[in-house]
């Protein structure tokens, strides 16, 4: 593993994107997940390094990485000291420097072919490339009760409210230009499951149109999420999105679209972490 404290100066190559991994509590399915990860990204055309971010992890989540043998991706470790899954993407997000970054789910369920789909778009000048379970072409396998189910089918149609067109803001595979999705990250507010629909929200109000792509995703079990334990705070997000960015409010001062940085000023080695193991 590579790990990178906080001021350290680093000689490693130039890394042209990196993945973030949102994790808590994911001891038992992280290895597996993050080789999966490795194994594909060495094979991208851009050289790749992996960003897992603990989120207040209380199981041996952060020594699975600080464990994590070294190859040709580096791997490090972010930890973050309160728990959220918005919180652990926004800190992941701040702490890049590359081009190009995104992030996927810890368990790997979007199929990871999709990662050659996603760079070549990124690299042909697409803002944003976000899987989408509802397209036609994806092959989805979801093995959710019928409670989880009903309630996707409503969170979908109030996320419509706010990022009009998306046919799925809840797929754990996002991937941006690297000054967009930091530009959009920095004033995120929400902390829980709901943050890709400020996320997506945030990267719209900058200029960035909206694409996605079709994906193969396997529902995996361990999921963190739970329909009782968490629709009224995702209602509550929901609501406090709404109120920001709906549709028919004064538009903000517009900004220039955040451009990757040319080939000859890519950061010469992998950003020191705000709080790094």
């Amino acid at each position: 593993m590579t790990t990178i404290p906080p001021g350290a100066n680093c000689s490693a190559p130039a890394v042209s994107i990196e993945i973030i991994v949102p994790a808590r509590n994911e001891a038992r399915r992280l290895p597996g997940g993050l080789a999966a990860l490795c194994q594909q990204a060495a094979t991208l055309p851009l050289r790749t390094a992996i960003l897992v971010v603990d989120s207040a992890s209380t199981d041996g989540t952060g020594q699975v990485v600080q464990g994590w043998p070294a190859g040709p991706v580096p791997v490090r470790l972010l930890r973050c000291p309160r728990p959220g899954k918005g919180l652990a993407v926004r800190a992941g997000l701040l702490a890049s420097r590359a081009p190009f970054v995104g992030f996927c789910d810890a368990d790997m369920a979007t199929d990871l072919s999709a990662l050659e789909v996603a760079v070549g778009l990124l690299t042909a000048g697409t803002p944003m490339v976000v899987g989408s379970r509802g397209l036609a072409a994806s092959v989805v396998e979801d093995r959710h009760s019928a409670a989880r189910r009903a309630g996707a089918v409503v969170f979908r149609a109030l996320a419509r409210q706010i990022v009009p067109g998306a046919t799925d803001t809840q797929c754990g595979f996002k991937f941006f230009s690297g000054p967009l999705a930091r530009a959009a990250a920095l004033p995120l507010r929400t902390v829980g499951f709901a943050f890709d629909i400020e996320l997506i929200a945030r990267c719209q109000e900058l200029g960035a149109a909206l694409t996605e792509i079709p994906v193969t995703w396997r529902d995996m079990p361990g999921s963190t999420f739970s329909v009782t334990h968490h629709s009224a705070g995702i209602l509550r997000d929901l609501a406090a999105i709404w109120l920001h960015y709906r549709p028919g409010l004064p538009p903000s001062t517009p900004s220039p679209l955040p451009r990757p940085l040319a080939p000859a000023a890519l950061p010469s080695a992998l950003p020191p972490a705000v709080a790094a193991a």
